[in-house]
């Protein structure tokens, strides 16, 4: 199952278990006693790098409650949302970072006949992405299956030179993620920080960049902090978790977010941060965490 799939089980299933009367859950859906008082105050922060979070990891508790609990610990968005999902962090006050675009994981842009269907999904939704004030929409290279590297990124770049006028007409920007194909995604194209930035030069727009996933690229590369400060230019969006595990940002995994934040303010971004990891215990004490971790 793929993110896509993944967000609309898990925010169907917890919105009929919010209806019958079930309070914040963990990702795994169980039932946590209600914030005290103290935990309820927003932290104090001094806002230099705009966060962000991810609804599918949060699956348990529906896209509401989601957005309620994400204002209540500071962040400012909740992203990876479909079509039918866009306007509603608004209602709460907050924002949409990232919709999701057209394809999927396994099947994207480097096949050239699945760009006819990827265009006209892509020429429906950029629209209304922006009609709901969203800055992005991520994409996805999908995976090899046989087709050399270099060709894929020939055919990506082809296909969404097809789509970046009216991203840009729209204001914007597609974003590709990098993510590992050692682990959890076996196969995928767009899996190390150059072969994207081979891609940004290639589709020559100012609306397409790449989605930096912190945890992938650590699995995949390392070196994190020297990438994000060679690269920066080509990276729009940045997402978290720890490694190993995909799990809390916490002393059992190996990246310093703190560190790595740090230096992504220090390279003027001016986007978002997302928290896109698999809570380990109670959601919001995790969530909260993480914040603060990134909160430099």
């Amino acid at each position: 199952m793929d993110r896509r799939s993944f967000v609309h089980a898990g925010l169907a299933a917890s919105t009929a278990a919010a209806l019958g009367g079930i309070s914040h859950g963990t990702a795994s859906g169980s039932v946590h006693t209600p914030a005290t008082p103290a935990q309820e105050q927003p932290p104090v922060r001094r806002a230099r790098i705009r966060q962000s979070v991810c609804a599918w990891c949060f699956s348990g508790m529906s896209l509401d409650e989601l957005c309620e609990m994400a204002k209540d610990v500071g962040i400012g968005s909740v992203e990876l949302l479909s079509e039918d999902q866009l306007r509603v962090p608004a209602k709460h006050g907050i924002t949409c970072a990232v919709a999701n675009g057209p394809g999927g994981i396994t099947k994207g842009w480097n096949r050239i006949e699945n760009h006819d269907e990827l265009v006209a999904k892509s020429e429906a939704l950029l629209p209304k992405v922006a009609a709901a004030g969203i800055p992005q929409m991520i994409v996805f290279s999908g995976n090899r299956a046989g087709l050399p590297d270099a060709e894929g990124l020939k055919n990506c770049a082809t296909g969404l030179r097809r789509i970046t006028p009216l991203a840009d007409k729209c204001g914007v920007t597609v974003i590709m993620e990098l993510l590992n194909s050692k682990v959890d995604h076996g196969d995928y194209m767009c899996d190390r920080t150059a072969w994207g930035v081979e891609l940004c030069k290639a589709v020559g727009s100012d609306r397409f960049k790449l989605l930096y996933d912190i945890y992938h690229m650590q699995v995949m590369e390392g070196d994190v902090i020297r990438t994000i400060r060679d690269n920066h230019q080509y990276l729009a969006h940045y997402h978290t978790a720890g490694n190993p595990g995909r799990s809390n940002l916490d002393d059992t995994q190996e990246l310093n977010y703190k560190g790595i934040t740090e230096a992504i303010v220090a390279t003027g971004f001016k986007g978002w941060l997302a928290q896109e990891f698999m809570p380990r215990g109670d959601a919001r004490t995790a969530l909260a965490a993480a914040v603060r971790i990134c909160d430099v």
